[in-house]
Formats: structure tokens, C-alpha cells, sequence
């Protein structure tokens, strides 16, 4: 193509993982831009959190873990304003560790594929900036996380649903719902803070979830839940079965906000209704509910589709990861992936790439 770069390593995604990984590449004496570059595809910093809903904040929210070396710019997400909505706190404090740091990310850029060319990998991209490109790299380090894969599970009749149906990526605001019949659908904190929104907003509310809330009662994850959640995450990774879910091992904990709401019998869930119907929703008891939107806070997959030409996958339905490295093609590395993508494993994440991309180099 007539645009082309060199580069020893690409970084794809500038969340959480992506830049824990080129903050340890720095540390370890790699040079942003030269030695390794990032792309992200948002428009400007945080991640996905810069495309979440506007009346999220921290307090709400899973806890949002301080990147390395957060602390000599004196910024921590344990201290940050909670009245802010919680993108604007977490682009805000990645835009200025991005900038600390000499990051040089570049975006915003959206990796098409990656592809093989010999001993290198080619990374196809596209910007407004420059158009199409093709950077050859010896090493790729994938952070792309899940926000871009959204899952929403078929259920009978869901095409003939007269009403609307979004999902978590597509929420913007209670409002949009006002004096509507609301059914919410997942048994996370996604869900579960869609239905405090809505109450006193929407004309009724649902919910259903696939199985039984597994109540936490402590304000955080219990360090134990948490631990063997993340052993499972790494044992299906290593299996290249498809990924668990963390919330499904942990438990939602209880805040003193959710205790209130299960108090007053708004977070009373049902059992997954057996079929969609266009007016609303059929229960597996023969009940029906009318329903003017349907909110799928049914969870995301890894965004791995832009390297679906590597042939990654296994038959399991997941890829083969161990220490965020892929066990098929040594070039690759996940960050952010299965146990990795945990408040308990994102910590050390970054440090244990970077590594071994060093090694390699």
C-alpha cells in the first residue's frame, strides 16, 4: 500500500491494559513511537469509559483500578470526585497519564486486521488523519477488551418485539424511558443500576436474569469470590474454551444503595422469560408482561475479530492464553484477557507482558 510503517510492536487499545503494558515498555527503556506504538480507535482518552452512560459514576461502578505509576501524578481513582460522571473522571486522569508519560497513542484508529507477511505480522488500520496504513511488527500486544462486542442472547420472538431493544453499549440515559413498561434483562451491576435509574421514571419495571442473584454482602468484592473467579477465568483461557463470567464467581456486592432497593422489592428478580412477543414478554409460568423497550445488561465477548485471519481461535470457543501470552502464535499477546481483565488480575497484567515482549525483542 502506499502508506506503510515499521515498528517492532503494536499496541491495540488504550484502556486500562493497553497503557499498564507501554507503561512498563518504557519502563523496561522502549521509546513511544519508535519502539512501540499505540492505537486506539476511541476519539480521545479512557477507554470504553469514555462511552458509558453519563449518569455512572465511581461509587457505582466496578472499582477502577489506578494505572502504575498513577501516583507521581498524584491522581487516584480511590480519591477522585464521585458527583463527576465517571468517563469524564477516568479520560480526564488517562488523558493527563498519556500525557506524563510520552505515551504518543495515536487515534483515533481502527484496526481492521492483522494479518501474517512472512516472519511479521501486518496490521491494517484506518484514520481520518492518514487514511489506510500497513505497519509491519514483529510483536502485537491486543487491549481491546470487550466494550466493541457486545452479546445479546436469541430468544424466541426477539425479531418480532414491536418495541425497542438495546443493549448496555447502546444506554444513554434514563430519561429515554420515561413513563414506558421496561424490561430489564441480566443479573450484573449493569442491570442492576439500570433499575434504580429507572424506578420513579419508567411506568413499570421488570427483571429477568438468567440465574439467581448471588448477593455479596459486603460494599467490595470479597477477596476469596474474587480469587477463584479469576482461577476460572485463567483455567478457561489456558483451555481456549470461551470465558466465564467474573460476576458469576464473585457475587454482586451489596451496597448500601442496592440494599435499599432490594428492601423496597425493586430488585426482585424472575427467571429468563421463555419468549418474546411483539407486545412484550411470555414467562415460562404462561404469564405475559407488556413491554415498551427491552435493556440487554447481558454482558460482552473479547473483541477479537480484527485478528480472526491469525486463525486463534479454538474449537473450544475461546483462544489459548496463558500469562497473556497466546499459546498458538508467540507473536501475540492479550492483555486485558480472561484473568487479566479482573480487578484482582489487571494489576500485575501490564508488568508480565511487557516482559516477555521484551524478551522476544
Amino acid at each position: 500500500m502506499a502508506n506503510e510503517a515499521t515498528v517492532p510492536v503494536v499496541i491495540v487499545g488504550a484502556g486500562q491494559a493497553g497503557l499498564s503494558v507501554a507503561y512498563y515498555l518504557r519502563k523496561f527503556e522502549l521509546s513511544p513511537g519508535r519502539d512501540f506504538v499505540i492505537f486506539d480507535r476511541g476519539p480521545d482518552a479512557g477507554g470504553a469509559w469514555q462511552h458509558r452512560w453519563r449518569s455512572l459514576r465511581l461509587g457505582t461502578a466496578h472499582r477502577v483500578n489506578d494505572l502504575p505509576g498513577m501516583g507521581e501524578l498524584g491522581l487516584s481513582f480511590d480519591s477522585a470526585d464521585r458527583s463527576l460522571p465517571a468517563r469524564e473522571v477516568v479520560a480526564d486522569y488517562y488523558r493527563r497519564y498519556e500525557e506524563h508519560f510520552g505515551l504518543k497513542v495515536v487515534r483515533p484508529v481502527t484496526v481492521r486486521s492483522v494479518s501474517n507477511h512472512r516472519a511479521d505480522l501486518v496490521v491494517s488500520t484506518t484514520s481520518p488523519s492518514f487514511g489506510s496504513r500497513d505497519t509491519a511488527a514483529r510483536l502485537l500486544v491486543n487491549a481491546t477488551g470487550t466494550w466493541g462486542s457486545p452479546f445479546v442472547p436469541h430468544y424466541p420472538g426477539a425479531e418480532r418485539f414491536a418495541g425497542r431493544q438495546l443493549h448496555t453499549a447502546g444506554y444513554v440515559s434514563a430519561e429515554e424511558f420515561a413513563g414506558q413498561r421496561v424490561v430489564v434483562v441480566g443479573g450484573g451491576t449493569s442491570a442492576i443500576g439500570f433499575l434504580l435509574e429507572l424506578e420513579g421514571v419508567a411506568a413499570e419495571l421488570s427483571w429477568a436474569a438468567r440465574r439467581p442473584i448471588d448477593w455479596s454482602h459486603t460494599e467490595r468484592l470479597d477477596l476469596e469470590g474474587a480469587s477463584t473467579a479469576v482461577a476460572a477465568q485463567d483455567e478457561a483461557a489456558r483451555a481456549g474454551r470461551a470465558l466465564p463470567s467474573i460476576v458469576s464467581g464473585t457475587g454482586v456486592p451489596v451496597s448500601r444503595r442496592i440494599a435499599a432497593g432490594i428492601d423496597r422489592g425493586l430488585l426482585v428478580s424472575r427467571p429468563m422469560f421463555a419468549a418474546i412477543e411483539p407486545a412484550g414478554v411470555r414467562w415460562t409460568d404462561g404469564t405475559f408482561t407488556d413491554a415498551d423497550a427491552i435493556i440487554w445488561a447481558s454482558g460482552f465477548r473479547p473483541e477479537l475479530r480484527h485478528l480472526s485471519a491469525l486463525r486463534l481461535r479454538e474449537k473450544a470457543g475461546g483462544i489459548s492464553v496463558g500469562a497473556g501470552a497466546s499459546w498458538t502464535d508467540p507473536r501475540i499477546f492479550l492483555a486485558g484477557y480472561g484473568p487479566q481483565a479482573s480487578t484482582v488480575g489487571a494489576h500485575r497484567a501490564g508488568r508480565v507482558i511487557a516482559r516477555q515482549v521484551v524478551a522476544l525483542l
